[in-house]
């Protein structure tokens, strides 16, 4: 299995995605590897770790999932490997819960997200993004 974690979607991944069917709620599992150390464009906060940046970020956006009709279901420290194998474990496990992909479109595209998106992105080395629904 080939794992490629990435900050941004290729442009034709993000118009597939954005472009399915709305099928309702989801959750969107986020698989997160950080950064050593924060790298903002203009240098600032370089004593930052790429953890402590995305914690910015993950302030901000519990706003910004509640304003869209999403919420956090749960965010924790990746601490151990109980079965499988992969070259490097991730960082964190982050569960946001949307309540379409129109939301989640929405968010994404608000001032308010645009403005804390910064942190993400000094703070992230790269994620996976795996949308899930329920069963049954």
């Amino acid at each position: 299995m080939n794992v490629v974690n990435a900050v941004f979607p290729p442009a034709e991944q993000a118009a597939a995605f954005f472009g399915g069917a709305e099928d309702g709620p989801f959750v969107m599992v986020n698989l997160l590897k950080f950064k050593e150390r924060a790298d903002y464009p203009d240098g600032s906060d370089a004593a930052l770790s790429g953890r402590e940046a995305y914690a910015r970020y993950g302030a901000g956006v519990q706003a910004c999932l509640a304003a869209v009709g999403g919420k956090q279901i749960y965010a924790g420290a990746v601490t151990e490997l109980m079965l499988g194998e992969v070259d490097e474990l991730w960082d964190m496990v982050a569960l946001a819960q949307y309540p379409s992909r129109a939301a989640m479109m929405a968010m994404v595209q608000s001032p308010e997200y645009q403005a804390i998106e910064k942190h993400r992105v000094a703070g992230l080395a790269g994620q996976l993004n795996i949308r899930t629904k329920p069963i049954g």
